[in-house]
Order: structure tokens, then sequence, then C-alpha cells
């Protein structure tokens, strides 16, 4: 049978996700299909109840292909494997640009059958978190728009969980996941999806012990609200904005007084939504200072409820680094617990030390597959929810992640080939493979552990953290820092770090040379993709490095009151940063104009202003308060320099003005 522009889609009264899901089968057949005279096979949609849940059959039968399946994800993933096995759409067609290879059809063999299977994994998605790009970005003047299509992707990856946002944006776009067939989850900030208590009573104290009948109310209001939604349910009792309750309310000043309160609060919440629907499904997070609680014996959970161990943001399974302290504390279930478990693993993470969140994960898809297979060996296999920030900078990761989930095997090398392959062709994918696994053999290594390898924010947030104890005290050490190099003085810590930094301008240089060449090879719509991807993330890791190095050049100097020479390496660290933001801006074009508009969390044009401050800081230091001598020193001839009969006859440059002035000097 042939497929093409004519086939149509025919199905009986269809419920929303299946219409979504023709829908976008109809637009990708209009982006494939060239119009033609010929007439198509139809697409006959028909319900098969003896299928599993979720699976769905393909088969050719009289002229027409044959989807069948038991319920609505069934279709809906069958409707998109019919775009991605006969029309090429692959799952990430929307972040990575794919460019489709058109044609007037397709032929489908006579005898062609196909059935899917069951997922490895029974709840698995995404977690739309830290969303602060695609939450200020508009695609077609729709600002719900980058949403739609984080959803479908992970539909095409045969995801069926999500939160849909974080706070505001996750009660925004939650009818709007669960009209596309997706089930809802929560944040662990906020149980059973209610509103923050903060946000209902702002005027109060968000205290259990002193409101305990608002605090219920808010629950029940959450259940009613989304009794008719299908709801994976997050139970538990953690604080107000993403922090201990115990902050708010010293009461509760031992592990045995903050596990009691927990455990019957969840006991309470358990029992409310099996009230509301006896078949609920209930899970809670064993996450930071819970997952203490936990191994220490003071937390009572219900049997039923799925307990979800946490990475600690760097892909590995164990207790994440919370400041200063690090006790990396093993994530996982013991082997043979035949209880419930799931898993929050990070693509993305936000910490403000040496996380990634505008970038790739800095750890290989290798251990990230060794870390998973782990987990399922340990029965971590009921849920699976991975922090997928902003999609696009994470698509490698986040797609080798689903292949995991579907089938509980990974062959990163393999996947990493097949990826390159799907999005930057088949000539090229040996190249851009090479670059996919250099990626994370090039990162630096700040600490003992394998996964302690240093992303975006190493590059931002430390360096501000060195220059804002230096201006503050230099003659004190930065205790933001004690987690990296505690050190009895700050000038050590700045040293310490600026060999860091050394050592990552050298391995990012040959990371860039080696994308640079590969990107030499490539043409059109490939090289196009590669620029945006992984060619812009080796120039921002060799500027931040650059910038992050000059920094520690600059307070090494201001150490000993060379001001000029602190003055001039901070504006090179400013102009580092800045050149590091235009990298980022300059690959926005069509659709991605103003995708990089709000990065406020690794937030690289702050690391530039700071740079700035020390700028202004050195030039006080060095020439205040009448700032004269150094534009005479860089702008005045030797013989205007020797003569003063007025002090100056020119308004004072303004720093940027200066630095240049000291370039032409001492410039390379």
């Amino acid at each position: 049978m042939i497929l093409n522009r004519n086939s149509q889609i025919v199905a009986t009264e269809p419920p929303k996700p299946v219409q979504y899901a023709i829908s976008a089968l109809q637009r990708d057949k209009k982006a494939v299909f060239t119009e033609t005279g010929m007439p198509g096979g139809d697409i006959v949609l028909a319900k098969d109840s003896d299928l599993p849940p979720e699976c769905f059959c393909l088969q050719v039968h009289e002229d027409r292909l044959m989807l069948t399946a038991a319920d609505a994800l069934g279709f809906v993933y069958g409707l998109f494997e019919i775009s991605r096995r006969f029309l090429g759409v692959q799952p990430f067609w929307f972040w990575n640009d794919q460019k489709f290879i058109q044609t007037d059809g397709v032929t489908v063999p006579q005898n062609f059958t196909y059935e899917s299977k069951p997922a490895r994994v029974r709840y698995r998605g995404w977690f739309v978190n830290d969303e602060t790009l695609i939450s200020h970005w508009k695609v077609e003047r729709r600002s719900e728009m980058p949403f739609v299509m984080v959803f479908e992707t992970l539909l095409r990856l045969g995801g069926n969980l999500v939160i849909p946002g974080t706070g505001k944006n996750g009660h925004r776009y939650h009818d709007l996941a669960a009209d596309m067939g997706l089930i809802i989850t929560h944040h662990h900030a906020e149980p059973l999806g209610a509103e923050m208590f903060v946000q209902a009573y702002p005027e109060l104290e968000p205290k259990f012990s002193l409101y305990p009948e608002k605090f219920r109310a808010l629950w029940q209001q959450a259940i009613d609200r989304q009794k008719n939604t299908p709801t994976v349910w997050n139970i538990g009792f953690r604080g107000q904005g993403d922090k201990p309750f115990w902050e708010d309310d010293p009461q509760y000043d031992t592990p045995e007084k903050r596990g009691a309160l927990i455990s019957s609060l969840i006991r309470e919440q358990y029992d409310l939504v099996k009230h509301s629907d006896p078949h609920a499904v209930c899970c809670t997070n064993l996450y930071g200072e819970t997952m203490e609680l936990y191994q220490q014996g003071c937390l009572d959970l219900p049997d039923e409820v799925i307990k979800i161990w946490a990475d600690n943001g760097f892909g590995k399974m164990v207790s994440r680094r919370q400041g200063n302290s690090n006790p990396r504390v093993k994530a996982l279930p013991p082997q043979g617990d035949t209880g419930a478990h799931g898993l929050y693993y990070h693509a993305s993470f936000y910490d403000l030390q040496a996380a990634s969140h505008i970038t790739m994960l800095p750890n290989s898809t290798e251990f990230v597959c060794e870390e998973l297979t782990n987990a399922l060996r340990h029965g971590v296999d009921d849920y699976w929810l991975i922090n997928c920030s902003n999609v696009k900078p994470h698509a490698y990761l986040l797609d080798c992640i689903a292949q995991l989930w579907q089938s509980g095997t990974a062959d990163p090398e393999g996947h990493r080939i097949a990826y390159a392959q799907a999005y930057y062709g088949k000539a090229n994918a040996l190249p851009v493979a090479k670059c996919l696994a250099g990626y994370a053999d090039h990162a630096v290594s700040y600490g003992e552990h394998p996964d302690d390898h240093a992303g975006d924010q190493f590059y931002n947030h430390v360096p501000r953290m060195l220059i804002t104890q230096f201006l503050r005290d230099r003659t004190q050490p930065s205790e933001d820092l004690n987690w990296l190099c505690d050190r009895p003085a700050l000038s050590g810590q700045a040293a310490w770090c600026g060999e860091k930094f050394r050592e990552a301008m050298q391995n990012y240089e040959q990371y860039l040379r080696q994308c640079e060449a590969t990107a030499a090879t490539l043409t059109g719509a490939a090289r196009t993709l590669f620029q945006d991807t992984l060619l812009m993330q080796a120039q921002l890791y060799t500027f931040w490095a650059e910038g992050g190095e000059d920094v520690c050049a600059a307070l090494e100097a201001g150490f000993v009151g060379d001001w000029k020479h602190c003055f001039y390496q901070a504006g090179r660290a400013k102009n580092a940063y800045t050149a590091a933001n235009a990298a980022m801006r300059n690959r926005e074009h069509g659709k991605w104009i103003d995708f990089y508009a709000n990065e406020c969390q690794t937030d690289v044009k702050q690391s530039a202003q700071l740079c700035g401050y020390l700028m202004s800081f050195a030039r006080t230091m060095g020439e205040g308060p009448h700032f004269y001598e150094w534009m005479r020193e860089f702008n005045d001839s030797e013989a205007d320099r020797r003569v003063m009969l007025i002090l100056n006859t020119d308004n004072h440059p303004d720093d940027d003005t200066l630095w240049r002035l000291m370039e032409q000097h001492w410039g390379q």
C-alpha cells in the first residue's frame, strides 16, 4: 500500500489525546509528502481490548494501514510511530530543526506487521523545571507553543508522565498536558499539586502547627480540582519554597519530630486521595533531607506508595550536595526490596555551584546508562521522572534516557551514532558522534568522585563567589567555596580555582578545535544544527574558562595591590563573559529568536556585570579619588605626561574605554 498526502486518518470519536496525535500526523504528512494525484491508503484506527495498556499494533490489511490499541495512549504512540517509521519524523524534530526529505509517497509492504511491547518503566516522563528559557519564549507568537512541543516530544519518546512546569507554569499547563494524554504528577514542594500556603495566605506564617485546617483545605481543593485527571499523586510535606518546613517552624528540632510529622501528614494525604479514588497511585520523594530521615528510620510510609529516589544532580544516585555539605548517601533501595520504587533524575540541574543548566550534563552517557541500569537492577522501575529543563540543550541525553525507560537496555556508543545519523545525516554520523563523546571527555574534574565534572555554573557562579568575597573582605576565605576548595585564605582559593580554569582552557581549546574541524565538513541544515548545539557549547566553555582564569588573575593582582593589572584582567574576564553571552544570542535565528533572552540562572550576563564591578573597585583603589593617573598614563603621549599644567583636559573615560586604552599597550 501507499501512504501519501491523500491518505486519510479514519477514527470514530477519538478522545482529545488521539485528536492531537492525529492533527500532528496530518501536519507531518504536509511537511513530508508533496501533492500528488495518486490515491493513498488510509490509516484506520480500531480498538482492540486484548492488547496490553499503552501498546499498539500496526498491520496492512486490504490497502489500509490498521492501527489497533486498547486505550488512548496506545493510539497516540501508534500514530507517532507511523510518523517516525514511514515519514522519518524524529522525536526531537522540533528542537533539532529536522529537515524532512520530501517525497510523493512511501510504500508499506503488504505483509507489514508491527506490535509494540510494554515499556520497561511503568510511569516515565519529564519534569519541566527551571524552564526560564521556554517560559519567556514564544513560537508562532504563542507563549504556550513551546510547552505544546515539550509534551509532544515526550509522547513521541513513549513518555506518559509529566510535571508540566514549575510553580505557576505547572498549573497553567496542567490541562494542556492532560488533554494531550499525559498523566500528571507534582513537584515535591507542592504535595498533591496544591497551592502553596504562602501564596494562598501571604499574611500568615506557613506553619502546620498553627493552621492545620487551612493546609488540609488546600490539599482537598487540589484533590477535587484534579479528581477527573489521570494523576500520580505526590504526597509529602517539605516546606514553602523548596526548603525543609522546620526552617519556618523550629519546634521540630530533631529527626524524630520531623519524621513523625511528615509520616502523619503523608498518611493523612494518602487517605484523602484514596477516599476520592480507591485506585489512585501515590508517590513520595526521598530527596535531600527527606532521604536522610528515611535512612535514619524516622519515616513510616504506606506500603503502596512509590518511593522516589534521586540522583545528586550530576547523574550519580547519591544524595545531592547542599551548600558545603556533601554526605553522598547512597540513593537506591536495597536489592530484594519488593516495594514500589521510582527515581527523579537530572538531565539538567541548578545548584549555583557546578551543575549544568544551559549546556549538556558534563558526564558521559556511558556513566548515565550505568547508573540507570543499576537502578533497574535495584527494582527502580515503577516511576522515572527526568528533569528536562528547557529541552533543547539536553536533547541528546533525553533521547538516550528514553531508550532506557522503553527497553531497559542501552548501548551508548550505538545510540550516539544513531542520534547523529537521525539529525545530522548518515554521512556525518561518525564525526558528530565523536564530538558528542568528546564533550564529556574534555570536562574538567573538580573533585575526587567520577561524577565531579564541572558544568556551566562552575565557570560562572564560582568566579562570582570569588569576586563577591574579594569585594566584601579579601582577608577572609569564601565560606561559599568550602565545598570546592577549603583554604585558610581567599588568595589560596583563587589560586586553586585559577589552576582549574587554566586546565579547562587547555581542554576546551582542544575540544573547540575538534568541533570547528567537524563543522567545516558539514553543510546546510546539518552545519547549522551543529553550530547551534555542540559548536556553541564548545565556544561557551572556552569563553567561560578564559573568563574564570582572568578573574583569578585579577584577584591575584589585587591581593598585592597591583590595581592596574587587577582592573585590566577583570576587563578581560568581562569581555570573555560578554562574548559567551553573544555566542548564545548569535545562535538565535528563525523560531529561535529570543530563546536565550531570559538566560537568568547560570546568567552569563551577570558574570560579565560582576566583572565590571571588580573593574570599578580596582580603579577606585588604584587611582581614586581623582581618577586622572591611569588616563594620563595610557592615553597621553610621553611628552604630555611629563608636563602637568592642568590635571585633566578631557572627560574621564568610562571603565570600558580606559580598558581599551590599556589593551593597546598590554594586549597580545
